[in-house]
């Protein structure tokens, strides 16, 4: 009886369904709190114990790292609007990560994915994980650049992307006392990380 009155009366029908639920409510808690939550929280408000949503997500971590990704196609669309008509490589990822460090603060979902910052000592490898890298593949290949044609093949946009999410890392780990607005932010990143990006047209393949 206890569990029909789960799931606001109306139990998924299969598991995939469950676990889509479980994501669902785990976003809508994150963007009111704009913090981590944890299992019981989830579980609340759907009106389950924890180990129903544990059977489903082995941990927190796992069920944050879900709620994320099923955050980041907004975002996605919104980034790619942003820098639409950017076709310099060096322009074009300056207002990525410019955009998306700013983003970060109004969309926890997106830092969760991105940053380490709820849960350090647990995701210092976030940003270099398959995840964070799939992300940062989807987001370039969405710019209005042609990336071949400025010198990247394929393993060379993968060790850019992994240069760009290093580089965010920094600035969620130490943003700096006080942190560079965002156009200070963007002349730093011109002069330094499109420097370096810039510099890739030159190098042999």
């Amino acid at each position: 009886m206890a569990r029909r009155r789960g799931w606001g009366g109306s139990p998924p029908g299969d598991d995939e369904e469950a676990a889509r639920r479980i994501i669902g409510a785990a976003v809508e808690l994150i963007g009111r709190t704009g913090a981590e939550i944890s299992i019981a929280d989830v579980a609340e408000s759907l009106g389950v114990i924890r180990q129903t949503v544990y059977r489903y997500f082995p941990s927190a971590d796992a069920l944050m790292t879900a709620a994320a990704i099923a955050s980041v196609d907004g975002f996605l669309d919104r980034l790619a609007a942003h820098v639409r008509g950017l076709r310099d490589p060096a322009e074009a990822m300056t207002e990525a990560v410019v955009y998306t460090l700013t983003e970060v603060r109004r969309t926890p979902h997106l830092g969760i994915l991105l940053s380490s910052s709820y849960s350090a000592s647990a995701h210092t490898d976030s940003l270099t994980s398959e995840e964070a890298q799939a992300f940062g593949m989807t987001m370039i290949g969405r710019f209005d650049v042609d990336w071949a044609g400025a010198g990247y093949d394929e393993p060379a946009l993968r060790e850019l992307v992994e240069y760009a999410l290093r580089t965010m890392q920094s600035f969620f780990l130490s943003p700096g006392d006080p942190p560079r607005g965002e156009d200070e932010l963007r002349r730093y990143l011109r002069r330094w990380m499109g420097t370096a990006i810039s510099a890739q047209a030159g190098e042999p393949r």
